[in-house]
């Protein structure tokens, strides 16, 4: 099996810091608990964006893709993208005006 990592871009307002983090928090925590989960690593950048934005990346590795949609599973079937455990995947569980921008990957080189 090929291992898959999710990789998040997220875009912070000002003032909303904390309550970004937190909600990054909950759900590596509840992601750590399911089958198939490898790691998780997030960054932060070390400068604001003119319009004040601080970007994220979020990065959760899958053992494989099967892993990753068990978990999403009816995520990907609803518009709150909310999953059989009631958590909003797929980028989805944070407010507005805070912009998650989701994408599955799979390594090609290591170096």
């Amino acid at each position: 099996m090929e291992s898959i990592s999710v990789i998040n871009t997220i875009k912070v307002p000002e003032g909303m810091e904390a309550e970004a983090e937190k909600i990054r928090d909950v759900y590596v925590s509840y992601f750590k608990k399911q089958p198939g989960f490898v790691s998780s690593s997030f960054y932060k950048s070390i400068e604001r964006e003119n319009d004040g934005i601080l970007k994220y990346v979020n990065i959760v590795v899958w053992e494989s893709l099967e892993a990753f949609n068990h978990v999403v599973n009816q995520g990907f079937n609803n518009d709150a993208g909310q999953n059989s455990d009631g958590y909003k995947v797929l980028g989805k569980g944070f407010p507005k005006p805070i912009e998650v921008s989701p994408g599955r990957f799979v390594s090609i080189a290591e170096d």
